[in-house]
């Protein structure tokens, strides 16, 4: 699968699994816990999780399909990038900490790749920075980064002494909700900040949208699998789709390999036409 490259010299899919709405119940745990320990199978190699998810569940239903991934043989720790996130409430200089260490455990793991301030919250963001920067230096984290955060906030974060540590922000990113096009986007270029797209298929929207139907029909694939390799058509975004069934999983790994036409991307224009002017960045 391709890759992007990470300022810190990290090499992450493309494609990953997103796990929003895991880890909620009791009565789905067991069948959580094997949708994830699937996606290891079949070859994904990033998964996306959250202290917010199911309350911590779903870090545990990452760490337990981990540890059975790792019993088995089916990966090495090393092989799996982990992105976790820290809620806002949670951000300030010791609570930082403290819910990094919490996320581990639940993960059971002695270091994420990646931990991501979940969205802007009232902790000054230098405190946040301050604590991402000592876990990094600790070792409980390999690179930091942010989520929801729009230009001005990312303008905010550079002025920081630390602020240019970060190296990926996860926003809401697809082809119905492009507005990140007219600013973010060339503002995380400059800078080098991957983006991690949530939502690519805009909520399972697009999966019956017609001009991403026709765009499948002529590249021999679903309109799911259409709009996620629209996402995906740019070497800098990577893409973290909620699956849980094996097709959709399947499908959503095959769709890394499609290479959309100029006709393609102009029909998605014509259908979702790229933003001429600031737009409020989407979130969910």
């Amino acid at each position: 699968m391709r890759t992007v490259l990470l300022p810190n010299g990290a090499r992450v899919p493309c494609l990953g699994l997103g796990t929003w709405r895991l880890g909620e119940s009791p009565s789905t745990r067991a069948s959580d816990v094997a949708a994830v320990r699937l996606a290891l199978e079949l070859g994904y190699r990033l998964v996306d999780t959250a202290e917010m998810y199911g309350d911590g569940g779903a870090e545990r239903v990452v760490g337990e399909a981990l540890r059975g991934a790792l019993r088995a043989g089916t990966v090495g720790r090393d092989d799996v990038f982990l992105v976790t996130k820290v809620l806002p409430a949670n951000a300030s200089r010791r609570g930082t900490v403290a819910a990094c260490e919490r996320s581990l455990k639940r993960l059971g793991v002695d270091h994420v790749d990646l931990y991501l301030l979940h969205w802007r919250g009232g902790h000054p963001l230098g405190e946040t920075v301050a604590a991402f920067e000592a876990l990094r230096a600790r070792g409980r984290i390999r690179a930091w980064g942010v989520s929801n955060f729009d230009a001005d906030d990312l303008d905010e974060l550079w002025n920081l002494p630390a602020g240019p540590q970060c190296v990926a922000n996860q926003v809401y990113y697809s082809a119905s909700e492009r507005g990140i096009e007219f600013d973010l986007l060339p503002a995380q270029r400059r800078r080098g900040v991957a983006t991690m797209a949530y939502c690519p298929i805009d909520q399972g929207a697009l999966a019956s949208d017609p001009a991403f139907t026709e765009v499948g029909r002529r590249l021999g694939a679903s309109a799911a699998q259409a709009a996620l390799a629209w996402t995906l058509r740019q070497p800098d975004v990577i893409a973290i789709p909620k699956a849980s069934r094996e097709r959709h999983l399947s499908e959503n790994l095959a769709a890394a390999a499609l290479t959309l036409t100029e006709r393609d991307l102009a029909a998605v224009d014509a259908r979702y036409p790229p933003p001429r002017r600031k737009q409020r960045l989407a979130m969910t």
